[in-house]
């Protein structure tokens, strides 16, 4: 298992859907994420070549449609994946706790 070069936002939450189920398919992560699939399918592409999940295609036979490709957290990288998930939820909720610019907008303006 590599080690992942950076962590976005959008690869903490894909982390934190992968952590929420044994295995879940590509589209399911997408509604999930409430990101585009060109966001993503490049991050599970990433975890998938950096050994931190599992994809495998579905059985068309199980339904109808194109087949699934159904995506699971290997058990060395959860820990890991945990402290990333947290680690973002922790930068969400200092950054929320900043007062924005636009706040002493009127103090920089002389106001």
């Amino acid at each position: 298992m590599e080690n992942l070069a950076r962590v976005t936002p959008a690869t903490a939450l894909v982390l934190e859907a992968l952590l929420s189920a044994d295995s879940v398919w590509g589209l399911q992560i997408v509604k999930h994420v409430g990101k585009k699939p060109g966001t993503v399918y490049p991050i599970l592409d990433r975890l998938e070549v950096a050994g931190w999940i599992q994809g495998e295609w579905g059985s068309t036979q199980d339904r109808k449609g194109p087949r699934r490709r159904y995506y699971r957290l290997l058990a060395e990288a959860r820990p890991l994946a945990q402290d990333y998930v947290n680690t973002h939820r922790a930068k969400i909720r200092t950054s929320a706790t900043r007062p924005s610019p636009a706040t002493f907008e009127g103090k920089w303006q002389g106001a």
